[in-house]
């Protein structure tokens, strides 16, 4: 791995927060583009399980479960790569801790700080 440069800071998104404006039939299908998700396939799931999760009946973890993540995909950290965003997968906090030592973060005691 080649020296990189110095993190000023970190872009965390759990579940969506981040940039977003909503889950239409537009942003599903610009989704589907973006991600290379099967468009017919992920609105199929869609229609047999959204009306589930409208009605509080599926937290939006398992909705998320059913129709996006039913299968592995790590490509979205692919793709934020792709983009020249330096990105890591979440699987456990040991792998994760030692990915962000990897980047010059340190955690010592439960909080993530730059190294000097």
């Amino acid at each position: 791995m080649k020296n990189a440069a110095a993190s000023t800071c970190m872009f965390v998104d759990i579940g969506g927060v981040l940039l977003t404006n909503g889950w239409d039939h537009h942003a599903r299908k610009r989704a589907a583009a973006n991600f290379k998700l099967e468009v017919a396939e992920m609105e199929d799931r869609h229609r047999l399980t959204f009306d589930t999760y409208e009605k509080g009946k599926l937290t939006l973890d398992e909705y998320l479960g059913r129709v996006v993540f039913y299968q592995k995909r790590p490509l979205f950290v692919q793709i934020a790569e792709g983009l020249g965003i330096r990105s890591i997968l979440h699987t456990d906090y040991r792998s994760t801790c030692a990915k962000l030592a990897s980047l010059g973060l340190q955690n010592d005691d439960g909080v993530v700080r730059a190294t000097s």
